[in-house]
């Protein structure tokens, strides 16, 4: 038997890493900003800090990460009440699906809060460059460090890069269910607003500009909604309900045909019958005489 192996994709894959920062900041802390040609990621661990981002500016709280995409230009200070502590990581990734994190901030889970402690639980073993370095141009590797320290960074990295986008799709799915659902009640909700109005003048005559104007709905959108749920138009219901009527009256009162039709507002019997016929496949004296 030969064996054929499977290439595996990688959707996220950092390339070069180029600073990895824990700082205890001062209440009072203010840094002017930059701009570089690579990712960065700021998680809030403790604290407040005020981050400007282009020209959006952010109160990120505890257990707050900001991404910045290459060539933002950002800045950061705190707010002058809370020293705060900062974890930030910047890389280089290429990968087409780190255009999730674009004007991004998310709140991390308790599992995705370790994935970054791992990281720079790794970082103070794979390099020797103090991660509270403000000046850092150039992390440096230890001559002696644990073995795949690194690679452990890179696969923490990705990995929590990789969590952060499925829970935003599967969260970003979950919103656009819950907006469907309501879509649905609210248009459940309508026909049947709409339906009560039809019954209650089922002895009065209405016509569509009255039931927009008591739903306060535009034409296209009543149409729209109650097509999808009744499978017809609104008046082709309310004549289906005064015929239902008509029936009904028939079988249960001695009225005569012009004294239904009259009272079912039809502007003449001939009209009623027609509607009946139509609606029936019968004329109305035919439906009489059917009756057991």
């Amino acid at each position: 038997m030969e064996y054929i192996g499977t290439k595996l994709e990688e959707k996220i894959s950092i390339k070069k890493l180029y600073t990895i920062h824990y700082f205890e900041y001062s209440k009072n802390y203010v840094f002017t900003g930059e701009a570089h040609n690579f990712w960065e990621m700021m998680f809030v661990d403790k604290g407040e800090v005020i981050v400007t981002a282009k020209d959006k500016t952010y109160k990120l709280k505890t257990g707050e990460m900001i991404f910045h995409e290459p060539n933002e230009f950002h800045n950061i200070s705190s707010n002058g009440d809370v020293a705060p502590n900062i974890a930030i990581v910047s890389f280089e990734c290429g990968s087409k699906a780190m255009k999730f994190f674009k004007d991004k901030v998310i709140n991390l889970s308790s599992f995705e809060k370790q994935i970054l402690s791992n990281i720079l639980r790794e970082a103070r073993k794979a390099f020797s460059s103090a991660l509270n370095d403000t000046y850092l141009v150039q992390i440096k590797k230890r001559q002696i460090a644990p073995f795949g320290a690194c690679q452990l960074i890179k696969i923490n990295l990705e990995s929590l890069l990789i969590n952060l986008i499925r829970r935003g799709e599967s969260e970003e799915l979950q919103e656009k269910i819950e907006t469907q659902l309501l879509i649905k009640k609210s248009a459940k909700d309508l026909t049947e607003q709409i339906i009560n109005f039809l019954e209650e003048n089922l002895y009065n005559r209405i016509d569509f500009n009255d039931i927009c104007n008591y739903t306060h709905r535009s034409g296209t959108t009543i149409k729209q909604i109650f097509k999808a749920n009744k499978n017809m138009g609104v008046i082709d219901y309310y004549n289906d309900l005064k015929i239902n009527e008509a029936k009904r009256l028939i079988r249960e009162t001695s009225l005569n045909f012009t004294q239904i039709a009259s009272k079912l507002s039809f502007t003449s019997v001939h009209y009623f019958s027609k509607n009946f016929k139509i609606k029936t496949g019968m004329t109305p004296s035919q439906y009489n005489n059917s009756i057991l």
